[in-house]
């Protein structure tokens, strides 16, 4: 069992809403080579795109898995996407599907919601505006025997769902994919990772196929090496990051899958491990992880 300060956590109730799904003014997007595109976005309740299906195979641009959530006031918005975590409980407060359990699986950064994943049975009950209550823990837990790896966005329950180890003074971590800093596009220069995310690029067909992108889904983990987000997302030879893959991949410049930030490392303390399996919804028993049976058919 890896030591930690968890006992210490501040666990604190945040709240958001159902959010509609949105568009500007024109429904057309331009792709990266100049093409005019119509492709449902973020926001609302997706029901056929959940953890564990893949992040680059559907006509769709930014889509959100399972259920998006916002605060309407500003700063509990901030609120709620600071201190809701991956892996924190969340549960309906209103509305047909009052009772429903989820799990928080990613943010994402600019429309700023939080996403949660629910089963099928109550994602056919609920409706815009429905309540949705998350239990905050996580902001502030640390490795105590491995300073040099900080985390954030994690819970608890999914650090102790991991597969995680220390091993010749480096935290080893299982990921589907190691990426390199150059293919991750928006949301650099962000001057902190504790919301929201970055994408990672796929208009680079040798890149895609160098390092398997075509095959990334909803909730893997990734390692990005010469990547510090220790105080905002840099390029820094030698530091790695590891993230979660949060949603949909897009045809706009500098925009793709996009990756919540989980843990990182300034001097490489992290030794990812290739392992096809590292997806939250297997670790947590979420998405398409879910009992079987429990789930309508859907694309993996």
């Amino acid at each position: 069992m890896l030591k930690t300060n968890e006992k210490e956590l501040v666990s604190i109730s945040v709240f958001g809403e159902v959010t509609s799904p949105s568009s500007g003014p024109s429904p057309y997007q331009v792709t990266a080579d100049g093409q005019p595109v119509v492709l449902p976005s973020v926001g609302g309740i997706t029901y056929n795109v959940k953890t564990g299906d893949s992040a680059v195979h559907w006509e769709a641009d930014h889509v959100e898995p399972g259920v998006s959530i916002k605060n309407g006031n500003k700063e509990a918005n901030a609120a709620l996407n600071l201190l809701a975590c991956i892996g924190n409980k969340a549960w309906v407060a209103s509305g047909d599907a009052k009772g429903k359990e989820g799990c928080v699986t990613g943010k994402h950064g600019g429309v700023e919601h939080v996403l949660v994943d629910f089963d099928d049975e109550a994602l056919d009950k609920m409706v815009i505006g429905d309540k949705i209550m998350i239990r905050g823990e996580g902001v502030g837990l640390k490795l105590l025997d491995l300073p040099q790896v900080k985390l954030m966005n994690v819970s608890p329950e999914l650090l102790r769902a991991l597969p995680l180890r220390i091993g010749e003074g480096r935290l080893a971590l299982r990921v589907t994919h190691v990426v390199p800093a150059g293919v991750m596009g928006s949301g650099i220069g962000s001057h902190h990772t504790y919301r929201g995310d970055y994408d990672i690029q796929l208009f680079d067909e040798a890149s895609v196929k160098e390092y398997n992108l075509q095959m990334l889904r909803l909730g893997d983990l990734v390692a990005i090496t010469d990547a510090d987000h220790s105080f905002g997302r840099i390029f820094k030879k030698g530091a790695i990051s590891v993230g979660v893959i949060v949603h949909t991949n897009s045809a706009t410049a500098g925009h793709g899958p996009g990756l919540t930030t989980l843990f990182t490392s300034t001097e490489g303390f992290i030794k990812p491990i290739l392992a096809p399996e590292a997806n939250i919804g297997r670790y947590l028993k979420i998405g398409r992880y879910r009992v079987k049976g429990s789930q309508k058919k859907g694309r993996r």
